[in-house]
């Protein structure tokens, strides 16, 4: 059952800010069942410049009203702050063109109409966990579609047209495009659903908690009677969520669910049991860090199953090979002696989760967080409180300067006022702003007795790459 082009109304498709993780890989399947496609962007930064260019898709930088093609058939535009007509001269071009202007949500909408769509939602862990259904789905010899919003080592592509029936969708709540205010996920239909857990993100978007639930009621109320919906129950939303719906769900959780947790063993590689309603299934061994990961595969491990779609030996195999994803906790460098990880940094609770993970594989360790507040919520001053705990455990911070993309459309605090909200909880903490000063300044607080930790959702002026390769020099393996 492969998708076509006629799966895709339009022959040729052109992606305006085609380097973000959802729509570069959009582009890979739009290219993939036949469809001509091009795009382009600001400027492309890794880990999705390596895929573009492995991709060899047509991309051109920086935007320019001259880069869409003579004729296209759609134009793909991305939720960036960037991409409206008043300030982009290329989108402006767009709106002039006379042929559909969409999201790439609509685009994934129209290829999950033939397929049985499963969407991951939630707060955190949908990456994650799509990358564990697909990888897990392809080791035991089924072959699903896919988009994995990010650049996963397990599988080796964020998407991929497959033969078989599933079609597996990351589906985020943030709204579709600067056009359409509706959360990308309502656009796909879902055949089921796996929610991970929930806590209140995306403020500049969803300044109240009901406000930010409301898309996820929303996704739930239009599945169909017979979809069937898993979720956890460790996020500090989830209950509430769950406590308002009025159809079955299948919950899980490292210790509260009728999906759950028993006897792990830390390590270098951990070990844990999964069991239902009390029940020992099967004993699980990853490479992956912290409980959050345990909880990601928990909650894949349970849809697989209860669905029979992977016996339980199938599923322990592939958790075990899983390889992880670039930018959540992957090891940066295998050539220097002090542990370096990048996590995925855009949410109080992503960074909580990623520090536990580093404090319990390295508890002996000094950890050392080099973060960035790249994403709106981290530089808004409704969220100032996150800076009093957020690095909890780290023995040292080192804060990049705030993105200034959009910093005008809210209440945007200042690298001092981030420095001086921490210094008042007693962190010690040192602001950095020039990469070959910064590389400097990090090795100053580097030893044989510490780990790192890169935090962020953007690229950091370089230091994920500069000071991995500082430490090599100076620490070799």
């Amino acid at each position: 059952m492969t998708l076509s082009s006629s799966d895709f109304p339009y022959s040729s498709a052109h992606f305006i800010g085609i380097a973000g993780v959802g729509m570069s890989a959009t582009a890979m399947l739009l290219r993939d069942v036949g469809v001509r496609v091009t795009g382009s962007d600001e400027a492309i930064y890794p880990p999705i410049s390596d895929v573009l260019a492995r991709e060899r898709l047509d991309v051109r930088t920086p935007y320019a009203p001259g880069n869409i093609p003579a004729g296209v058939a759609c134009i793909i535009i991305g939720k960036n702050a960037r991409l409206v007509p008043e300030t982009n001269a290329e989108v402006a071009e767009a709106f002039t063109r006379g042929v559909p202007v969409l999201s790439f949500a609509d685009v994934l909408g129209l290829l999950g109409r033939e397929r049985s769509p499963i969407v991951v939602a939630g707060s955190f862990g949908k990456t994650t966990s799509v990358s564990l259904m697909a990888h897990c789905l392809i080791e035991a010899g089924l072959d699903p579609s896919f988009m994995i919003g990010a650049a996963p080592l397990s599988p080796n592509t964020s998407a991929r047209i497959g033969n078989g029936e599933l079609l597996l969708l990351e589906g985020d709540e943030y709204p579709s495009s600067n056009t359409d205010p509706r959360s990308k996920f309502l656009h796909y239909a879902p055949a089921h659903v796996l929610l991970t857990p929930l806590a209140h993100d995306h403020v500049n978007v969803f300044p109240t908690i009901e406000s930010y639930l409301a898309p996820f009621t929303q996704l739930i109320d239009m599945m169909p009677a017979e979809a069937t919906i898993f979720a956890s129950t460790s996020g500090e939303l989830s209950e509430r969520f769950l406590s308002s719906l009025t159809r079955p769900v299948v919950t899980y959780g490292i210790d509260k669910g009728s999906w759950a947790v028993r006897d792990i063993a830390w390590g270098e590689r951990t070990a844990f049991t999964m069991v239902h309603e009390g029940h020992e299934v099967v004993r699980v061994e990853t490479g992956q860090l912290g409980l959050h990961n345990i909880e990601n595969m928990l909650g894949v491990g349970a849809f697989l199953l209860t669905r029979g779609l992977v016996p339980p030996e199938a599923f322990a195999a592939a958790m075990a090979s899983f390889k992880g994803i670039r930018r959540r906790l992957d090891r940066k460098s295998d050539a220097t002696r002090i542990p370096m990880f990048e996590g995925f940094g855009s949410s109080y609770d992503k960074a909580r989760s990623a520090i536990a993970a580093m404090k319990q594989h390295f508890p002996t360790r000094r950890l050392v967080v080099v973060f960035e507040p790249h994403t709106f919520s981290w530089r808004n001053r409704s969220t100032l409180h996150w800076y009093d705990d957020a690095f909890a455990g780290a023995a040292k911070v080192f804060v990049w300067k705030p993105a200034e993309q959009g910093a005008g459309t809210h209440d945007q605090i200042g690298q001092a006022e981030i420095l001086g909200r921490l210094a008042g909880g007693g962190f010690d903490a040192e602001g950095v702003g020039e990469a070959g000063v910064a590389v400097e300044r990090i090795g100053t607080a580097l030893g044989e007795d510490c780990a790192v930790l890169f935090l962020t959702s953007g690229p950091l002026g370089g230091l994920i790459e500069s000071v991995p390769a500082w430490a090599e020099k100076h620490f070799p393996a």
